[in-house]
């Protein structure tokens, strides 16, 4: 059974804490003039969509698309204002900048999908060309021209400004650069002008109230309808074109990928971590783009038993932190692997075994069978000879001594040459068959006193 808590609060729905969130993004004045500037465009928007039902243009119809566009835009202003206003939570643990890059990603895509509606609308009209009625069609041109560069001009759109500039230029800012080059190589004057990196939103807000100026004048001098047809696939091809690497941009931060631009110094910084006193080595890195300007990422750093963990956590800190911001470090010390012993594990018992206890050898052949290597004969009464390779110590696998208590060699023990016929008929064992197995090299029923023979009288 679950704690009853009896002043517990009750959980907010959906709406609820949308309406908490704007209430703290209202309480700041600078959202004031967000907040007016979209009132108005929601204004603006009502008038243009009827002039665009009432001339029946579809050009005017995608020209108005960026108007929606600049809603979509001030809506992304005012999610980073509340970004600003935000701190870290236990959820969200690197902050809310995300929600901005999703804002500017969702709004281009949304203004891609507006295009390719008029793609497929502008199809449908080339197989039957309605009649366009040009009474309003200039106003309305106008109206959206100085409303879109009355917005994007006046509000200073922080998540839209830096994505303009990072990411990749469309075709139309190239084709417009290559006019830009050709007309300052005329008119050198102009270069502050024209060939500085040009806004793309200005620039697809004049292309397209410059198609829609064409337009007005073709129908009104030769009724020609079908060419509000091509410039509105004109401006939804601008649009497309515009919005398109500004999506692929905002994407790669959603897919928290290493921007390009700044591989080559994370690479730089590396290897200068790589090289400070203490470091043995620099791995499992990791980084990417947090938000818009924002570069967010761990390293695993190996580092000496006698290095100091805090001063080699300062000395990389430094060195990152001026490229990473949002930046976490593992500092773990060289573990050296010392060789064990034994590779099986040892029972607890075996460890209090009596010093008779002895490990068991495996057996030798007998002394008839043996056929050694060199020149002297072997008999079965006397020993092998002394350089037989068929000697115990030869065929015997080494043992390992585990006992830690080291006792003084040569205590009760009288040191010399015994016979290889006594040591053949000890009766070495098996292991694992028979005697339990310790700590403790040495044949079984060794006599107390080295040097004699099978019958325990001393050799002559």
């Amino acid at each position: 059974k679950g704690t009853i808590h009896l002043f517990r609060k009750s959980q907010r729905s959906l709406v609820g804490k949308l309406t908490h969130e704007f209430r703290l993004v209202a309480a700041d004045r600078r959202s004031w003039k967000i907040l007016l500037f979209g009132a108005i465009n929601l204004i603006c928007i009502g008038f243009l969509l009827m002039w665009c039902s009432s001339t029946n243009s579809i050009a005017l119809t995608a020209y108005t698309y960026l108007t929606i566009f600049d809603l979509f835009s001030l809506v992304t202003c005012l999610i980073s204002y509340w970004v600003m206003m935000k701190k870290p939570s236990p959820v969200y643990s690197f902050g809310f900048e995300r929600f901005e890059v999703l804002a500017v990603f969702a709004s281009t895509v949304l203004a891609q999908l507006g295009a390719l509606f008029i793609l497929k609308e502008s199809a449908e009209r080339f197989l039957e060309q309605p009649e366009i009625h040009t009474g309003r069609l200039l106003v309305g041109t106008f109206v959206a021209l100085f409303f879109n560069l009355f917005t994007m001009l006046s509000i200073k759109n922080k998540p839209f400004a830096y994505v303009s500039e990072a990411a990749s230029t469309s075709w139309l800012q190239e084709h417009v650069a290559d006019l830009s080059r050709s007309i300052c190589g005329i008119i050198p004057g102009l270069s502050s002008i024209f060939l500085p990196r040009m806004n793309p939103f200005v620039l697809i807000d004049i292309a397209g109230a410059l198609a829609l100026c064409i337009t007005y004048m073709l129908i009104e001098i030769n009724n020609y309808f079908a060419v509000d047809t091509a410039s509105a696939i004109a401006i939804a091809l601008m649009t497309f074109g515009t919005m398109y690497p500004m999506s692929v941009y905002s994407g790669k931060v959603l897919l928290q990928t290493t921007p390009p631009h700044v591989i080559g110094q994370l690479d730089k910084l590396l290897r200068e971590v790589s090289t400070l006193d203490g470091v043995l080595e620099v791995r499992n890195e990791h980084f990417w783009t947090l938000g818009f300007g924002t570069l967010a990422g761990s390293v695993h750093v190996r580092i000496r038993r006698d290095a100091n963990e805090q001063m080699v956590l300062a000395h990389v800190t430094n060195r990152l932190y001026t490229l990473v911001s949002t930046l976490t470090v593992q500092i773990f010390k060289d573990d050296w692997i010392r060789p064990t012993l034994s590779s099986v594990p040892i029972a607890n018992n075996i460890l209090n075994l009596s010093d008779h206890h002895i490990i068991p050898m495996p057996s030798l052949k007998a002394a008839d069978s043996l056929n050694p290597v060199t020149s002297t004969p072997a008999k079965p009464s006397s020993p092998p000879p002394e350089f037989s390779f068929n000697t115990p110590g030869k065929n015997v696998s080494p043992v390992i001594l585990l006992n830690t208590q080291t006792k003084p060699y040569g205590l009760g023990f009288n040191h010399g040459s015994a016979p290889y016929s006594s040591v053949l008929n000890q009766g070495l064992g098996i292991p694992g068959m028979g005697a339990a197995q310790g700590f403790r090299t040495g044949f079984a029923n060794v006599p107390s006193r080295y040097g004699t023979n099978a019958r325990g009288q001393p050799r002559p």
